[in-house]
């Protein structure tokens, strides 16, 4: 499974066709272990499908072998006691050899699983997910209940925040550099807001995993000359939020807020993402943190997750979604790994989960 996981980390998957390579790939290895699969194409994107068992219910693995732009250098995995370093080592190609083992295993006594299993390897997650796990889902390869596998330590991710972004336009009035008093400085305007945006109510919010959403000015756009007061600046706001809120009362607090300080502010919400909530009484989710439990001989430890995953899309179907994957450090970083001894332990845990 490491030999795997080294192969799929020497890969550089950081482009469509790198992460179509990465994807034939995993095709060829399932083939070699003689398990039947679909490979399917989206939009120039591929992924896999796969399944095994009976039952009632569908348990479904789904991990992406697309990965963030990365130096050469970063795509030689290389191993320092328990780490294994390279691109992807952790987000995630460290669940998908997981899950590849885990699968080769339960597929050799299928008849001893009560649920099916499905594993879902796809190629366009870290660009946002719709051509690949947003297709399996809207072409009807869903389940009862998912797992991410995006690294968490081993720890089970119940929720995740919800996604807002607003783009705000300013518009103020231009004039001379040196009479500034004569103009009304956007850039001032969008200072002003910004440092006033975390007083609004919406910022207050919390439950028993998230103290409060999180606020980033992600862009800003003002300003041309130093002899000119700035007439306009566009700032963009990338904020996650906490189950319960609702994005058109940030959307809102927000406009109020703007138009309090200038009439002629523009705020504008962009994309948005739910937030998911996977209840801890979930049945699925009380196995698997029996699983987890059993086999790192730990108390199963629950959290939630600040940010979002390809977990989104099968939700919107129903079922129970969550991120559940290894232990590393970095990702999306220079010196991104996962630790090797949980890898093993994550498989070892799916496998327990599948067959209990």
């Amino acid at each position: 499974m490491i030999e795997l996981l080294k192969n799929l980390i020497a890969i550089k998957s950081d482009t469509e066709e790198g992460a179509n390579e990465a994807l034939r790939y995993c095709s060829t290895w399932l083939n070699s272990h003689d398990i039947e699969h679909t490979v399917i194409e989206n939009e120039g994107r591929l992924m896999i499908h796969a399944e095994v068992g009976t039952g009632p219910s569908t348990i479904v693995w789904n991990g992406h072998v697309d990965v963030v732009p990365g130096k050469l250098e970063q795509f030689n995995p290389v191993i320092d006691g328990d780490k294994l370093y390279g691109r992807g080592s952790a987000d995630m190609k460290a669940g998908v050899a997981a899950m590849m083992e885990a699968f080769r295993r339960i597929s050799l006594t299928p008849e001893a699983l009560t649920h099916r299993i499905a594993l879902h390897i796809v190629t366009d997650e870290e660009t946002g997910g719709r051509k690949t796990s947003g297709h399996l889902v809207e072409t009807g390869y869903t389940g009862d209940f998912v797992i991410c596998g995006e690294p968490t330590h081993l720890k089970l991710s119940v929720q995740s925040k919800g996604i807002i972004h607003v783009d705000v336009t300013f518009n103020g009035k231009g004039a001379h550099g040196s009479r500034p008093w004569e103009g009304t400085n956007a850039i001032e305007l969008a200072y002003e807001f910004h440092d006033k945006l975390k007083t609004l109510p919406f910022y207050k919010v919390s439950n028993a995993y998230y103290e409060h959403p999180s606020v980033n000015l992600a862009k800003i756009q003002a300003g041309d000359r130093y002899n000119m007061v700035p007439d306009t600046c566009e700032v963009a706001y990338d904020i996650r939020f906490v189950p319960g809120q609702k994005w058109e009362d940030i959307v809102q607090e927000m406009t109020d807020l703007a138009l309090s300080l200038n009439k002629n502010t523009v705020v504008k919400p962009g994309g948005k993402t739910p937030a998911i909530v996977t209840t801890e009484d979930n049945e699925f989710v009380k196995t698997l943190a029996i699983a987890t439990a059993d086999v790192t001989q730990k108390d199963a430890v629950l959290f939630g997750q600040h940010g979002a995953a390809d977990t989104r899309y099968y939700a919107r179907t129903g079922a129970g979604a969550i991120e559940f994957g290894p232990a590393g450090d970095d990702w999306h970083g220079p010196g991104e790994y996962v630790l090797i001894s949980s890898v093993e332990q994550y498989a070892d845990i799916l496998t327990k989960h599948a067959l209990s």
